[in-house]
């Protein structure tokens, strides 16, 4: 299997080839839960474009919450300030000329959210179930007023229990290595195969065994391995589960 990453492989879908939904119904919500690496984000964003649908990284959203916590002086381990402070973040997304803007408390944020540091908050403070149940009621806002794909560890579960479509996106974790590899190395960032594939299986167990939302996959949801499929392949699978509930 070539050594693809999810993002390099976006171009290669022959988009006028799919055929795209006519109007759209608010309210109708896609939930695509999976480990780390299995390409949930680029593949819901695929998805939303053929549906034409709104799509929300509830996941820039933890971080969105993290970056607050960081103006604020606020460490990963001062618990009682995380649960009280949360409570002042105002996060949504809008999309401007097709691309996704979180907002936070009217900022555009985009630009601060992919650092080392706000990756280690959002690692801790999105543990914390008084940050869930906050960024909960946001995402579920989002839902009810638009129609959404959302992607992250426990929105088929916890987020939108009833969302019309459930989707549970794995692949191998070795797969799942190569492709973040291969994503690091074209951004000439140094690092090691063999460590990458550690951590995963280390976030696996993480997400699989906390306490608050894990990651589970939803009985009603289908479950799709990319471990041998590309993009295209991927997100016309998905999109034909979709149109089959949304037609």
């Amino acid at each position: 299997m070539r050594m693809l990453s999810m993002r390099g492989m976006l171009s290669t879908i022959d988009w006028e080839a799919v055929e795209r939904p006519r109007g759209i119904i608010m309210g109708f919500q896609i939930a695509i839960d999976g480990p780390a690496g299995a390409g949930k984000s680029t593949i819901a964003r695929a998805v939303a474009d053929i549906m034409n649908f709104i799509y929300v990284d509830t996941g820039a959203m933890y971080r969105a919450m993290a970056l607050f916590f960081l103006r604020n002086g606020i460490a990963p381990e001062e618990t009682a300030r995380i649960e009280e402070k949360c409570r002042e973040a105002d996060i949504t997304i809008r999309h401007e000329n097709g691309e996704q803007v979180v907002m936070l408390n009217g900022e555009p944020v985009n630009q601060y959210l992919r650092t080392e540091e706000v990756g280690n908050m959002a690692s801790v403070s999105s543990a914390n179930p008084r940050v869930r149940e906050r960024l909960l009621g946001l995402q579920q806002q989002l839902a009810t007023d638009h129609a959404v794909v959302m992607d992250g560890r426990d929105i088929g579960t916890c987020v939108l229990p009833d969302a019309q479509v459930k989707i549970f996106l794995t692949a191998d974790s070795s797969v799942r290595a190569a492709r973040r590899f291969k994503e690091l190395t074209e951004k000439g960032i140094p690092c090691d195969l063999a460590v990458i594939e550690k951590d995963i299986i280390r976030r696996d167990h993480q997400d699989s065994t906390r306490q608050h939302s894990p990651l589970r996959q939803a009985e009603d949801a289908v479950v799709v391995d990319t471990s041998q499929m590309d993009i295209s392949q991927v997100t016309k699978a998905i999109v034909k589960v979709c149109k089959a509930k949304y037609i």
